[in-house]
């Protein structure tokens, strides 16, 4: 298409580089567009969107007709939902008993336990940066469940599950209310206090499902040793392919991790997936241990200096502004010559150290 239009300027003289870019822009949109139409015409489901969780090269008509249900299943099931399109579907639908695990959200709520060494070590650790790095691992932990794709049952109201003996830790969970649904959790044991009380907020769209936990979700969690408080706020939840396609779900934009007692903060933010899945299962992670070092550098008056490379005098101007330029040194081809022809070998342990490490490449002699 790009070729196209690009010949189209040249013949005409009518099209410069913008219009070209704009015109690119606006087929492309309608290509997509089309593409996203045609798979509701084909299957007489208008506006329905279906996306390959694989990332592959099938396109979406055959994605479309894969999944867990039966052409006939599909079409009674879309004219049962399609009167809710738009709308919070969490306690106001009966939906067929196929697509349940023989579990309750309760029980679901605990599985966040399983990993709760990491808590261990975080109620231990006297750095408070990596204090915060355990936190976050235990709590992206649960993301692992996600492959499965079942939806747990809704608790009945004043039910509760409980859960002793894991690691020293008693939990307890309890359906608190019932229109709307709300979920309060409590877990202890001699390294942690965990709270929760959770009500999920759903919009339907047809083909999938956004939850949204972040505008009324409460999770807090404090460190025993030293009285440390923190609090998550949750990313959104996508269900993608509900009735059409295979059934699969995404967390995107950020989760945000705040110790309460230091300001200090974690901000992982989970890569959108694409019309075809592409950056599935990314995560950007942001660790606030740079911000606070970069303060403690400028109260000093100190810069950071690279080793290979030297900040030059030029700088090349951006969209963005004034671009510093940097330059390598040579610093290195002597160091590793240095290296080379040292004459020794140091003898190295082949049994290297376990330990969780999260900064190893940074300064080595630091981090050891």
């Amino acid at each position: 298409m790009a070729q196209n239009a690009g010949g189209g300027a040249a013949a005409g003289g009518m099209l410069d580089c913008s219009s070209s870019m704009c015109y690119c822009v606006v087929l492309s949109t309608v290509v997509i567009l089309w593409i996203k139409t045609s798979i509701g015409c084909l299957l007489g489901y208008e506006g329905l969107e279906v996306i390959n969780p694989e990332g592959g090269t099938e396109d979406a008509e055959v994605e479309a007709q894969r999944g867990r249900w039966k052409q006939e299943e599909r079409d009674s099931y879309w004219r049962s939902m399609q009167k809710y399109v738009g709308a919070d579907i969490t306690s106001m639908v009966t939906l067929p008993v196929l697509i349940f695990e023989p579990m309750t959200m309760l029980q679901e709520m605990a599985e966040l336990m399983e990993y709760s060494h990491l808590l261990e070590l975080a109620d231990k650790c006297e750095d408070p940066y990596m204090r915060l790095v355990h936190t976050a691992s235990w709590f992206i932990s649960v993301y692992y469940a996600l492959q499965r794709t079942w939806k747990p049952f809704n608790p009945i109201l004043g039910e509760t599950y409980e859960m002793v003996n894991h690691c020293g830790i008693t939990f307890i969970a309890e359906q608190v209310s019932h229109h709307p649904p709300i979920s309060a959790a409590h877990a202890e044991n001699e390294h942690f206090v965990y709270d929760i009380t959770s009500k999920v907020k759903t919009k339907f769209l047809g083909n999938s499902l956004d939850l949204f936990y972040y505008v009324t979700c409460i999770t807090r969690l404090k460190l025993k040793k030293d009285g440390v408080i923190l609090d998550l706020v949750p990313p959104p939840t996508k269900v993608n392919n509900l009735i059409f396609g295979r059934t699969w779900i995404d967390s995107p934009e950020e989760m945000i991790l705040t110790n309460l007692t230091t300001g200090d903060k974690v901000v992982l933010y989970f890569q959108p997936c694409g019309w075809f899945g592409v950056d599935r299962y990314e995560v950007d992670g942001l660790e606030e241990k740079q911000r606070a070092e970069k303060r403690i550098r400028e109260s000093k008056g100190q810069d950071f200096v690279p080793k290979w490379f030297d900040q030059t005098d030029q700088t090349a101007s951006t969209p963005w502004g004034d671009l510093e330029i940097y330059e390598y040194n040579d610093k290195y081809i002597e160091h590793r010559a240095a290296a080379d022809n040292s004459g020794t070998v140091e003898e190295v342990d082949i049994i290297t150290k376990t330990e969780f490490n999260p900064w190893q490449f940074g300064n080595v002699e630091e981090t050891n």
